[in-house]
C-alpha cells in the first residue's frame, strides 16, 4: 500500500487515503506505550506527522511502515474518484 493523503485526527487516530482509493482509520494508542512513540503522547507533537508514502513518520523520529498501518487499520469507505498508481 502507498499512503495517497494522510491527515491526524483527535484522539491518536490517523485518517488515511490508500492509492487504490480505500480510506481508512489507524489508531496510534497502542503504539503510545513503546519507547520509541512517547513523545506522541503530546498532541501537539501527534500532529506533526508527514507522509512518506510508504510510511508516516513524526519530527521526533517515531515512525510507521505502510505495511503495518495496512495490516491494523479500519477501513472505513473507498473514494469515489481515486485511481490506482
Amino acid at each position: 500500500m502507498r499512503i495517497h493523503e494522510l491527515r491526524s485526527q483527535p484522539n491518536w487516530v490517523l485518517f488515511i487515503v490508500a492509492d487504490d482509493g480505500r480510506i481508512g482509520e489507524f489508531d496510534v494508542k497502542p503504539y503510545l506505550e513503546l519507547e520509541a512513540f512517547e513523545c506522541l503522547r503530546d498532541p501537539n507533537e501527534f500532529q506533526k506527522v508527514a507522509n512518506g508514502g510508504y510510511f508516516v513518520e513524526w519530527e521526533c523520529g517515531a515512525d510507521l511502515s505502510a505495511d503495518t498501518i495496512e495490516a491494523r487499520w479500519r477501513v472505513v469507505g473507498r473514494a469515489a474518484s481515486q485511481t490506482s498508481v
